[in-house]
Order: C-alpha cells, then structure tokens, then sequence
C-alpha cells in the first residue's frame, strides 16, 4: 500500500496548490433513481432492477460529502451497496474518495478496511470542461489488495433543440475486478467499458459493451 500512499498524497499537493475555487450554493440535495440494471464500468451487477438514493451536502467552498446507495428489488440474493463519497473541486478538476460498502452478510462492518473487509477506499481525480469528462480512478485500501485502476474518456456528441442529448463512453480497468475474469493474477488493463447514453428530462436509456466478457446490457433510468 505505500505506491497508493504515494499517489494520494501526490494528489493531495497537487489540489492544494491550485487556486481558490469559485462559490457554490451551501445546502443539501436528494435524489433517487430507478434502473432497469445496475451496471457499474462495464459490468452488471446483482441481477434485478435496482432503487438507488442519494444525498449530498455541499459546502459554500465546493467540497461535497455525500452518500448514494443501490439496492436490488429482487432477493436473489437481494443485493445492497453503500457508498460514502468526499470531493474536492478545483477549476475543471476534483479530487474524491470514495467509500464502496457491499455487505454480503449479516456480519459484514462498515467502516472495516482490513484485506478481509466488505469494503473498498478508491481515490479518483475528474475533469469536466464543455462535452468532455475524464476519470482516473485507483483503489487504496480495503478488500482490493492489488490496487486496482480505472480511466475513463466521455464525451457529448449530441445536444439536440429536441431536449435529447447523447454520450459516448469508454473506459479502460484492471481485467480482474472490471471483466469478470476470475483469475485474480490477471491486473493488466483492458478496454473494459463502452457505450452510449441517450438522456431527455429526468430519462436515459443506455447500451453497454465490455469486450473483455463479451457482454451487453440495454439500461433505462429514471431519475427523481
């Protein structure tokens, strides 16, 4: 873990030196949405539509706490995650961490970050200007040992005077925790995650292809 104890307190630098970031509206916000699936970086996970709340408190600052969960409709097993986010904004940038806490039994503790824990520290940086984002993401501490990676490029390709607009994505991860692969030995990169979203009002639909499983999966979203 010293690598990823390195690269966080790069980060870290890095966000501090740059300028004063701009004021934000101070107050909370809630939210919640209804998926066909639950499909995270290329791969669908549980196997049930799933409801998925969020909160986010946000300081005048920019910095956001916040907590969105997911959780399957169908007990099959049903599946639950919790995950607890912090973000420092900076211009186009933003620096979080993000707590990913998925319970697989009734025993299972948040807030347990042992290598036997049913919870996972990522750190990732993003960047937003005009119709491009961009993420670079890597796992720190928690049940992934091997410090998983993950990028991903966006972009907007249509915004249309109809009220619809359009993304295309891709994103590149390490092959044993964002393919399906079982052989925990395989942490090269691999083109893991594409696809393209179409959005109108509070609906988007989305197709989804991971050419590593050679899976796909068609997803509509309702968000409130």
């Amino acid at each position: 873990m010293k690598k990823s104890a390195k690269i966080l307190a790069l980060a870290v630098a890095l966000f501090s030196g740059v300028g004063a970031t701009a004021a934000h509206a101070e107050g909370f916000k809630t939210g919640v949405d209804l998926v066909s699936s639950y499909v995270w970086r290329g791969s669908e996970v549980g196997d049930s539509p799933a409801i998925q709340p969020a909160v986010t408190y946000t300081f005048d600052n920019g910095i956001a706490i916040g907590g969105w969960g997911s959780y399957g409709i169908k007990d099959n097993p049903r599946y639950k995650e919790v995950d607890l986010t912090v973000t420092l904004p900076a211009g186009p940038f933003s620096l979080s961490a993000v707590d990913y806490y998925v319970p697989t039994t009734t025993s299972a503790r948040a807030f347990d970050f042992s290598s036997s824990s049913p919870n996972i520290v990522e750190i990732d940086v993003a960047y937003a200007a005009g119709d491009l984002s961009l993420l670079a993401a890597i796992n720190v501490a928690g049940s992934d040992t091997k410090n998983a990676k993950y990028f991903e490029a966006g972009y907007k390709f249509y915004n249309g005077k109809d009220g619809y607009s359009a993304k295309a994505v891709a994103g590149l991860g390490s092959k044993y925790l964002y393919s399906g692969i079982t052989d925990n030995a395989e942490t090269k990169l691999a083109l893991v995650n594409t696809g393209i979203s179409v959005a109108k009002d509070r609906y988007t639909a989305s197709y989804v292809y991971n050419p590593i499983s050679e899976k796909s999966s068609l997803v509509f979203m309702a968000s409130f």
